[in-house]
């Protein structure tokens, strides 16, 4: 096999300051599936980015990277675009940051096959639509008129893989490309990447903080801390038999469903929140009707923890932010420590109340980080206007608050932009849990965690929900996570919730066909006798 992707020696960084990439080399042969892993922030996206000649302003860089034998450092930028349009392509991590708002889908995923193809129009709507069918989407002749903001993260996410393999690249590079899907769409993707990669010959890297998902796709592994490879290897001896106390360190952290380890307590107290007959539908520009939430119905005590779990496009993100009052139900009756939300938009003055109760961190950080507002400040003013504290005080509470979320007092000035996908994850958790609400909703935050930082974040959660008698209703796809942190389940399936209980009784013995389907979606290894897909 030849080697499709070659870096020798990278290193990357700006000067006076320590480099972000320290001689990584790595390669992918064609047909080869390889993963790269490690914390967030350790130059991962760098690393995968530089394969495209996509490199941060102002920052200097020397080695070899070559796809193809061109090199990327030094190759012109019409090069560069020819091997982006018909040799290379990347899924990126953030699927907003892909896409214009203001274009339709369609339009998105037909425009290179319009200009540089040589393909009609009609001929590129059938690819396009044909492409979404296999990445899961469901109704893709309708999506290709809709824009993004009116997709669920998921669903957005899928229609950012359809548009990598619509132009057949011999060089796939994925940045984080399932983390914002449900496991059993995953499952599905894991299994289409793999079919693709090995129908075509085509190589794959893939970044991943999740290792049961890195070891479910690729034969290889690469392990990478603070710009530097650690261990190397073929999958199985490196997450087996981990050489470095850094990638033992990653396996033991990876978060596996254990029945027995379910020790989150139950409340039996009186209800924070009840939810009661909710529905929310929308009405698109032709006049069809989309019920994203269908009679939806449950109480979550004081102190209790609750997880919603199931396909993207369910009605998770719907439930939840009705809960935080972003929406308002079409019908039924929600209430919050026994008063009744109204059925219209509230006012500001009643959010800044409400805000003091519920708090809730996005699946993407970008939507509750202001971009031009230091991270420590964002926080700091929390604490000052919901903890009416001075300004001094304030930003040493978020320090320390920012600390105990993994980021260091050296990022406490940065804006969001200067940090990774991850880094700005923590950041929009801390500004939650800085209000000290009686409600933390958690909507997939996550999801875009290393695996490390993912169990100090749990940890945290779980302490404060101790200490101050937090109530968390945790939307999520990871049911390894929901079996650490929540002590009941709801299951959610096309709007409605087809499964609700205490979270061992459905990990060991669910009820509903759906929910057999999602346990048995997990990532198994390649060396497992079991197939990867259940």
């Amino acid at each position: 096999m030849s080697q499709l992707l070659k870096i020798e020696d990278f290193t990357l960084g700006f000067a006076d300051r320590p480099p972000l990439l320290d001689s990584v080399s790595l390669h992918v042969n064609d047909g080869e599936a390889v993963a790269l892993v490690g914390e967030s922030g350790s130059g991962k996206s760098l690393t995968t980015r530089a394969a495209l000649g996509l490199f941060p302003g102002g920052s200097e860089f020397s080695g070899t990277v070559s796809v193809q034998g061109l090199n990327t450092l030094t190759a012109s930028k019409q090069r560069l675009m020819e091997l982006r349009r018909g040799h290379a392509s990347m899924i990126f991590q953030d699927p907003r940051a892909g896409i214009n708002p203001v274009r339709t889908v369609g339009d998105f995923l037909t425009e290179t096959l319009l200009r540089f193809h040589g393909l009609s129009r009609a001929e590129a709507t059938e690819r396009a639509v044909k492409q979404l069918e296999q990445v899961g989407l469901r109704r893709a002749k309708e999506l290709m008129d809709q824009h993004p903001h009116q997709l669920s993260g998921g669903m957005l996410q899928r229609v950012m893989i359809a548009a990598a393999l619509l132009n057949s690249p011999d060089l796939l590079l994925c940045d984080e490309p399932t983390t914002a899907l449900d496991v059993t769409t995953q499952a599905g993707i894991v299994r289409l990447l793999r079919e693709e990669q090995q129908s075509r010959g085509m190589g794959m890297l893939f970044i991943t903080h999740d290792l049961n998902l890195a070891a479910s796709l690729c034969e290889r592994v690469y392990v990478l801390r603070r710009g530097t490879v650690v261990e190397h290897g073929p999958t199985r001896n490196v997450f087996q038999t981990p050489q470095q106390d850094y990638t033992r360190q990653l396996v033991e952290a990876t978060p596996v469903i254990d029945v027995a380890d379910v020790d989150a307590p139950a409340a039996v107290g009186a209800p924070l929140l009840e939810v009661s007959g909710v529905s929310k539908t929308y009405q698109l520009p032709r006049g069809e009707v989309i019920t994203a939430l269908d009679n939806a119905g449950f109480s979550l005590p004081e102190g209790g923890s609750l997880g919603v779990v199931g396909e993207s496009g369910s009605g998770k993100s719907t439930l939840a932010r009705l809960v935080v009052a972003l929406e308002t139900a079409t019908t039924g009756e929600l209430s919050l420590r026994g008063v009744p939300r109204p059925h219209r938009t509230l006012k500001a003055a009643e959010r800044k109340v409400l805000a003091k109760d519920v708090q809730i961190v996005f699946q993407d950080p970008y939507l509750s980080l202001d971009p031009r507002i230091p991270v420590g400040n964002a926080v700091a003013d929390v604490f000052r206007l919901h903890q009416r504290q001075g300004r001094k005080q304030a930003r040493a509470s978020a320090a320390e608050l920012l600390g105990k979320v993994g980021i260091g007092p050296e990022r406490f000035d940065a804006r969001p932009r200067a940090l990774s996908g991850g880094q700005r994850q923590r950041v929009a958790l801390a500004k939650a849990l800085a209000a000290r609400p009686r409600l933390l909703v958690l909507d997939e935050a996550t999801s875009a965690l290393d695996v490390s930082v993912q169990a100090q974040v749990l940890e945290l959660v779980e302490e404060l929900r101790d200490q101050f008698g937090l109530t968390i209703l945790f939307v999520t796809h990871d049911l390894a996570v929901v079996s650490r942190l929540c002590s009941e389940i709801l299951v959610m399936h096309q709007g409605r919730i087809v499964e609700q209980g205490p979270t061992a009784r459905i990990l060991e013995d669910p009820g509903d066909d759906y929910t057999k389907n999602l346990i048995a979606s997990r990532p198994r290894p390649l060396w497992d006798a079991e197939p990867v897909i259940a």
